[in-house]
């Protein structure tokens, strides 16, 4: 079930592509800990401080958020709460490739 609060729609949870899930093995163990984190705050508070939580422009549909100061995840919306996520990237390339 969707859930709309004052942030927004409430992920309830998330399903990696076969591109996040490859690039997301290729992380340091220190990065794949803070992305865990991050998709966990993202769960609980769609819109949680320091996530960045932001639409990627010229793409309505991807969402974008922080997970360091260079990386970041893509994702899109799928079923009204559960994030389709797309890559983890640093921040230059999920502008150019989301």
């Amino acid at each position: 079930m969707t859930t709309v609060g004052a942030g927004g729609v409430v992920i309830t949870g998330w399903r990696p592509s076969k591109r996040y899930s490859k690039e997301y093995r290729k992380l340091t163990d220190d990065l794949r800990a803070r992305v865990d984190a991050k998709l966990t705050d993202l769960q609980q508070n769609p819109r949680p401080p320091g996530l960045g939580f932001e639409k990627l422009k010229g793409h309505p549909d991807i969402y974008t958020i922080h997970v360091t100061g260079n990386y970041k995840i893509s994702f899109d919306i799928e079923g009204g709460s559960i994030a389709f996520l797309r890559r983890v990237a640093p921040h230059d390339e999920i502008d150019r490739a989301p």
